[in-house]
């Protein structure tokens, strides 16, 4: 038995996505009197890897095949069925970002597996497994009862705090079976849109609508983002308008998000904008009209003209930071 977290790198690092699952996978592994393995791909440094002991990963397990530098959810698949198997792991944890939502149905099919996308908790009770996530569009929980012998998750980001754990972790490097046809289509062309921090990954986010009234006004988000440390995002309108570039859109037809604090500034709320980002900690809405669906949505919420209120909360934030 084991719990098998797998650990996408992104050239070579871990980002805090990572540490979150390999902690809640360590707390899962506790509540299953069992061991957490962690698996990722390529050939890190063994400092980078042992990083992962911090959280309560036993083992990490790193698959060598240069044929993995690309990504293909068939082949990520199969990798992770293999080791699933020779580690005799029963419960299976990925994120619930695009990696995982295109690996994690592959995998329960090669293994028979059930599935729960989108979990938020942890297991609040191992027999029957019983896990928790949302639905209705985040209106809602649902607890979820896996009944297979091997279970596959994939976790929320954001929806578990990260927690150091120390282990004496061993590593071991693994080299996989790559099926044929695998990477029958493969990628001519890999452009990064920036190298600042992605929007998923984002503790802050100061995000725009339609409100601002054109990509010339975006001057003082990005202000506030540059003060509070924060990413800059944006409704699906404003993406469609090319006011901002379509990575920042979040919402349930954009980037699904949990930061910490979400500040909407200028966007109305609708029910799909809602759905992306009702995960978020704490959510703060500046808009003019007080019927604005994000008001009863929002923890805190500004009734006025953004091009007033925004400018006296970036001098007060500014003037905040100065004395602290």
């Amino acid at each position: 038995m084991a719990v098998l977290i797998y650990t996408q790198n992104y050239d070579g690092k871990f980002k805090k996505s990572v540490f979150e699952l390999v902690t809640y996978g360590a707390a899962a592994a506790k509540e299953m009197n069992t061991d957490a393995i962690a698996v990722t791909t390529g050939k890190l440094d063994e400092t980078t890897l042992k990083e992962l002991g911090k959280y309560g990963a036993s083992k990490v397990i790193s698959v060598t095949n240069n044929e993995l530098n690309d990504f293909s959810e068939q082949a990520y698949a199969s990798v992770i069925e293999q080791v699933a198997k020779k580690n005799d792991a029963d419960l299976i944890v990925l994120g619930n970002n695009p990696y995982g939502r295109a690996v994690a149905p592959r995998l329960a099919v090669k293994l028979n597996a059930g599935l729960a996308a989108g979990v938020v908790a942890l297991p609040s009770s191992i027999s029957p497994f019983t896990v928790k996530k949302r639905v209705y569009s985040g209106k809602a929980f649902a607890d979820i009862v896996i009944k297979s012998d091997v279970k596959i998750i994939t976790l929320n980001q954001n929806s578990y705090k990260i927690e150091e754990n120390p282990t004496d972790i061993v590593t071991e490097d693994f080299t996989a079976e790559i099926p044929d046809g695998a990477y029958a289509v493969k990628p001519i062309e890999v452009v990064k849109s920036s190298d600042k921090l992605s929007v998923t990954d984002a503790e802050i986010l100061v995000s725009g609508g339609r409100g601002l009234k054109g990509p010339e006004n975006w001057g003082m988000i990005e202000e506030m983002a540059e003060i509070l440390g924060a990413v800059t995002s944006c409704s699906r309108t404003v993406s469609d308008l090319d006011w901002r570039p379509h990575e920042e859109h979040v919402g349930q037809t954009g980037k699904v998000v949990a930061p910490n604090l979400y500040i909407a500034i200028g966007i109305s709320g609708a029910i799909q904008h809602l759905a992306g980002v009702n995960g978020s900690k704490v959510m703060v809405v500046i808009n003019t009209d007080p019927d604005a669906p994000f008001f009863e949505a929002a923890d805190y919420g500004i009734i006025g003209d953004a091009f007033e209120v925004v400018p006296k909360l970036n001098a007060a934030f500014k003037k905040f930071k100065e004395e602290n």
